[in-house]
């Protein structure tokens, strides 16, 4: 393992740990020419499926990207990254689960904007404005006014 402060290739492991949720070992590591500690995470190799976008483009699915989505909409909120890492990884799970060899990007788009609804109402608008491209303040003002209906029932 390369170390980020020297790039120099002899590491040696000071702790190992399964994560919270059992699907990474976190690997506390230490360079052996310069003494940098920093952390790894070791995951299982998943054959996701590929992701078709709106425009009929297909890509491979990429946990980094649904994280770092996630993490802009809840930028100085109430999120935490375990919860957000947790849930990314159960969107894995059942996107794996589903057998299927490419799904649309829209199911993970709204996958993405429910979590947020349960998590926190700012952040659901936040990743809604981005998500369905609101070409205007009224549709912006809509999905609001959606918001807040919900909340009273």
């Amino acid at each position: 393992m390369k170390c980020p402060a020297c790039q120099h290739l002899d590491t040696k492991v000071i702790d190992s740990r399964v994560t919270k949720d059992g699907v990474a070992i976190r690997r506390r590591r230490e360079c052996l020419r310069c003494g940098y500690r920093f952390t790894t995470y070791e995951r299982v190799e998943m054959q996701l499926p590929m992701v078709i976008k709106r425009d009929g483009r297909r890509e491979p699915f990429l946990r980094e990207k649904v994280i770092e989505g996630i993490r802009k909409a809840c930028q100085k909120r109430p999120v935490s990254m375990d919860q957000i890492e947790a849930f990314v990884n159960e969107l894995e799970r059942d996107l794996i689960g589903t057998g299927e060899r490419e799904i649309p990007s829209t199911l993970i788009g709204e996958r993405v904007m429910n979590k947020l609804h349960e998590w926190d109402d700012v952040a659901y608008v936040r990743f809604a404005s981005v998500y369905r491209q609101f070409k205007d303040v009224n549709e912006f003002i809509e999905q609001i006014q959606k918001l807040m209906e919900s909340k009273k029932r």
